[in-house]
């Protein structure tokens, strides 16, 4: 049974109306609630690409259809709109996968959620290096001479006491391991370094021991790690990596996911490889709608001159 005129009318108009786009809208809000809760990714179900679809549509058909009432404006930020929903629709095609790599291993397989299992890699992931700075850690430094306290210094890592004739400088603190490292010297003079597990390389008739009584624990303040990605013998991408600053090479990205220690004080980083293809659209369409935005706003104040 052919479709009537008015009917064809009535199915345009409604695929076009504000009302399919408030649905549309509230059913892809819904959709991330049990996305989110289950930690899946969402664009990669049938059911976010059947919504980005129709809100394509609706927004396609919205626009042709007031096309002449539209102003300028408008019809940017549309386009803008327009842009990401396309560029969303393309992140469906796009992955994310995540690897633990300990510093100085490298790796060739990385888990790809999308696939739920491990896929190779056409590069090995090395991690070169871990560096971690921390803030200044407050400690207590016990001193002792023979079996006898000799003293209890309060400070903060980076700074030096006096210990008689000597000037001690606590260095850095290692943790888990709970090692203070101690730089000495007498006068202006370096005569040795010592920790507070009993390791030294201090003059033999030094009299002094160092126990480290209690401290804080530190905070971080810079996180790096050294990434390099390579071919057989040869590196083809390497680079720091921070928390929002990725390594990109070869259409994917490199993130720093999570820094942690296993439970014998080792430490590994948390690498997350992403690819999107719909990235760059979805900034253009940001940026479109963001001029769009501006074009109204001065309209608005100037108004037709």
């Amino acid at each position: 049974m052919p479709i009537s005129a008015n009917t064809s009318k009535g199915l345009v108009n409604y695929l076009a109306s504000k009302q399919l786009a408030l649905i549309l809208f509230s059913l892809l809000c819904l959709s991330l609630v049990p996305g989110t809760l289950a930690e899946s990714d969402f664009h990669a179900s049938l059911l976010s690409r059947v919504l980005l679809g129709y809100m394509g549509l609706n927004l396609i058909l919205c626009t042709l259809t007031r096309i002449r009432t539209l102003s300028r404006p408008v019809l940017v930020m549309h386009t803008g709109a327009l842009l990401i929903i396309i560029g969303a629709t393309m992140s469906v095609f796009g992955f994310i996968a995540t690897v633990n790599i300990y510093e100085g291993t490298s790796v060739d397989s990385v888990y790809r959620w999308d696939l739920e299992q491990d896929v190779s890699l056409d590069v090995a992931l090395a991690v070169r290096k871990i560096d971690i700075e921390h803030y200044p850690v407050p400690i207590q430094v016990g001193v002792l001479r023979g079996q006898e306290k000799a003293g209890l210094y309060t400070l903060k890592t980076g700074k030096s006491f006096t210990l008689g004739q000597y000037v001690v400088k606590a260095d850095s603190l290692d943790l888990p391991a709970e090692n203070l490292h101690l730089s000495l010297f007498q006068g202006e003079q370096f005569i040795g370094s010592a920790d507070t597990e009993g390791t030294n390389d201090l003059p033999s008739d030094f009299p002094y021991d160092f126990r480290l009584v209690a401290y804080r624990d530190p905070v971080m303040k810079r996180i790096g790690v050294d990434l390099a990605l390579s071919q057989g013998s040869e590196v083809v991408a390497a680079g720091v990596l921070g928390p929002n600053d990725p390594l990109e090479w070869n259409g994917l990205h490199y993130y720093l996911a999570d820094l942690k220690q296993d439970e014998y004080g080792n430490t590994y980083a948390g690498i997350q490889i992403v690819k999107d293809p719909g990235r760059p659209v979805v900034f253009l369409g940001f940026a479109v709608i963001m001029i769009g935005t501006l074009l109204w706003s001065y309209k608005k104040i100037y108004g037709h001159r």
